[in-house]
């Protein structure tokens, strides 16, 4: 039980700390965030917050890992959901095209989305949208005369026009747009 609260507490001031790191970088800047701020911000002692994080840059990188993170949950949870193969596909393009148009205008992220933990997580998610147009094309609703990473790549990168859009029916609309191209051709 004592392990169990010690972990907690620790994910608390973590958490925290990456949140109130990131809402202080939203509001004042990148440059005017320090440790003594966050510190303050937080509640918790310089010291202490030097035993989580060496700099505000770790903080932030940890805040983009744990937001990357949340967002492929969300991806896995579409692509676990009821139905045929290309429901499913729908369904991750969805999220896919959501989580970009949430992040229009976000600063942070875009400062932030390079390193390894983004080029793992485009991986999977590359992987994860191939695997799903394989499994429709074998049912004939998705064409087979381009390859299945191909395609994927073109939804992905198709879907980042989320970004610029500025309504969910907007988003929508993009995305119907690009389960067209899938369409096998006549």
């Amino acid at each position: 039980m004592w392990n169990k609260t010690i972990d907690e507490h620790r994910k608390a001031v973590r958490d925290t700390t990456l949140d109130v790191t990131a809402k202080l970088v939203a509001e004042q800047g990148l440059a005017s965030v320090t440790m003594s701020r966050i510190a303050e911000e937080t509640g918790i002692g310089r010291a202490t917050l030097y035993k989580y994080f060496p700099d505000v840059d770790s903080i932030l990188l940890a805040w983009h890992e744990r937001h990357v993170g949340a967002h492929l949950h969300q991806l896995m949870t579409a692509q676990a959901g009821e139905g045929e193969a290309i429901d499913k596909l729908r369904s991750v393009l969805e999220t896919f095209a959501g989580i970009q148009y949430e992040q229009h205008g976000n600063d942070i992220s875009a400062l932030l989305h390079c390193g390894e933990h983004v080029a793992n997580a485009q991986q999977h998610l590359g992987n994860l949208v191939e695997t799903l147009i394989e499994q429709a094309a074998g049912t004939g609703l998705v064409r087979e005369d381009i390859s299945p990473k191909e395609l994927a790549n073109y939804c992905l990168h198709a879907l980042t026009a989320a970004r610029q859009v500025d309504s969910k029916a907007a988003v929508q609309r993009v995305v119907g747009v690009t389960m067209v191209a899938l369409r096998p051709t006549v």
